[in-house]
């Protein structure tokens, strides 16, 4: 399967390259550009979450770790000492750096149902609901963000079901189809509660037709249309 720096390159890749369509069409402003390609690059690292000694789930635990040992010491600052802080701040960091961390890595098996493009679709529709009614995103931006961390799981799910491919000796490695799956039966029942979360934010998320219409809307594309070439060749 392919490894991380590909994932991140293929991740910010095609990330970047979308982002500036829709920003050249008009459908999101600068900032939201710059957060589109962040969320699609995570996008593109997120499936290897389930792999205990992958970059990507070591380096998010260290990130969640530092941030709550960080809101710990914030909320408890005005009632302890120094020592009581920094002793504050390591427990803090141990417990999620090293026991949750333990817990998620012997909950979860490489390639499982993380792995997968149901589990790709919840948390793009999760990030989705999260922005748009706790962070009071507009909808339609929420709805951009949501998709563009799907583009980069799917992003990512692609490239390692091509590299189960080996070309030169015309077969299919062991790994095939472990990658874009959309259920495993072996794990059946994990299936079935992913897909009832699943149907849940389908519910729950914002309105999609503000979004699709606004995508679909045919003077959004003929304002990218005017902004392909420079001005001087359109003269």
């Amino acid at each position: 399967m392919a490894n991380f720096n590909t994932h991140l390159t293929g991740g910010f890749a095609v990330s970047a390259i979308t982002g500036l369509i829709v920003y050249k069409a008009g459908l999101v402003n600068a900032q939201e550009f710059l957060s589109c390609v962040l969320i699609g690059t995570i996008g593109g690292l997120l499936p290897d979450i389930d792999s205990d000694n992958s970059t990507p789930i070591k380096l998010g635990f260290n990130l969640i770790s530092l941030a709550l040992a960080f809101a710990l010491v914030i909320h408890w600052q005005s009632s302890l000492s120094l020592l009581s802080m920094l002793l504050l701040w390591l427990v803090g960091y141990g417990l999620m750096r090293y026991g949750v961390f333990y817990i998620f890595t012997r909950l979860t098996v490489h390639r499982g149902i993380i792995h997968s493009v149901p589990y790709m679709v919840t948390m793009a529709l999760a990030l989705v609901s999260i922005n748009h009614y706790l962070l009071g995103v507009a909808a339609i931006t929420s709805w951009f963000y949501g998709a563009f961390l799907l583009l980069g799981a799917l992003v990512h799910l692609g490239l390692d079901e091509a590299y189960s491919v080996d070309l030169l000796n015309n077969r299919l490695k062991r790994s095939s189809g472990t990658a874009m799956k959309f259920y495993k039966h072996d794990q059946r029942f994990y299936f079935i509660g992913l897909y009832g979360i699943l149907f849940m934010f389908i519910t729950i998320s914002p309105p999609f037709a503000p979004f699709w219409n606004k995508v679909s809307d045919p003077v959004t594309w003929w304002l990218l249309k005017d902004a392909m070439l420079p001005e001087v060749l359109t003269r």
